[in-house]
């Protein structure tokens, strides 16, 4: 029980990134302030019933999902069937790919294809540290003052206190990328080093 809820916190903050809500539009949406949903999902409150409820129903997901234990889907003739992909804003796709039961967690994204060069990304900021790889197509992040155009098989890393935000970054087809996403602190640890392949 203490791990569920110590969990809490972190999937309350990915599921209202998931929507591209603020704290402050949470707030206004369910009654609740913005100082309390930022403690809960810092994890220095514990959320009640009463609260999980309304941020449940404000964020279209079930208990289960923000506890946890949502079972996986019904098995087909293949297995089980894959994650239901939830919907975000632009009509970006997002498929959990953990639990977020603490601790790191992975997702992905797609964003669809556009028409028109797009607009810079908007940022947002919150504790954390992110890792982001480009599967296909081209991903504008906009990182601080920065703006970098990643393709296939580039990566970013950075703490996600930065303002940061994503887009896709023109004509051409959509963009599919994969996130790992942790607590404050919390890093990837490399446990096998590079082959040396000499001079280039």
């Amino acid at each position: 029980m203490a791990d569920a809820l110590a969990a809490m916190g972190p999937r309350l903050r990915i599921a209202r990134e998931r929507r591209r809500a603020t704290l402050s539009a949470v707030g206004r949406a369910t009654g609740i302030a913005p100082s309390t949903l930022s403690r809960i999902e810092n994890g220095r409150r514990r959320p009640t019933l009463e609260v999980l409820l309304r941020l449940a129903k404000a964020y279209d997901v079930s208990l289960d999902e923000l506890a946890g234990t949502a079972p996986a889907g019904p098995a087909g003739p293949a297995g089980p069937r894959p994650p239901t992909p939830q919907r975000a804003g632009d009509d970006k796709a997002v498929w959990p790919l953990t639990r977020y039961v603490g601790g790191l967690h992975a997702h992905k994204h797609v964003l669809p294809a556009i028409d028109a060069p797009p607009a810079r990304p908007r940022q947002v900021s919150h504790d954390g540290y992110e890792w982001l790889c480009v599967l296909y197509g081209r991903l504008w992040l906009a990182l601080g003052d920065q703006d970098l155009v990643l393709t296939a098989g580039e990566t970013a890393e950075f703490d996600t206190r930065t303002a940061h935000g994503v887009a896709n970054a023109g004509p051409g087809g959509p963009v599919e990328y994969l996130i790992m996403f942790g607590p404050q602190g919390e890093r990837l640890r490399p446990r096998t080093p590079l082959p040396d392949r000499g001079p280039r």
